[in-house]
């Protein structure tokens, strides 16, 4: 009889948190474009057909108020603007048959759209 073991992450409520399987695409992304510089940086913009919508985009910049979190060697960077929507909020990456791409389990978001990719 095989057992099987859940690993589960620490989850904090005050910043965003980043699993280590989308650290780990994460930098390998990054090493494909072959730059040592780039955050991810997530935010919240108004949009979607729920009100919010996420974006998550590689970024050299720092803007003034931005809150960076360091996941084992990956800078994940959030506006001041964003941080209420996304505190708590988890990043993960799936890649299954049915589905491939990082998704955001957010305890803020009170609802979603159909599509997924927006939320209120």
């Amino acid at each position: 009889m095989t057992e099987q073991v859940e690993i589960t992450e620490e989850r904090r409520s005050d910043s965003i948190n980043l699993s280590s399987v989308a650290a780990t695409k994460v930098k390998s992304l990054l090493e494909q474009e072959g730059r040592d510089d780039l955050a991810l940086r997530i935010s919240v913009q108004p949009g979607g057909c729920s009100g919010l919508r996420y974006q998550l985009f590689f970024d050299e910049r720092t803007l003034d108020g931005d809150t960076v979190t360091d996941f084992d060697g990956v800078n994940v960077v959030v506006d001041r603007m964003s941080v209420p929507y996304l505190n708590g909020a988890m990043i993960d990456f799936v890649d299954t048959i049915e589905k491939q791409g990082f998704t955001i389990d957010n305890p803020n978001a009170t609802g979603s759209c159909a599509c997924g990719d927006s939320f209120h």
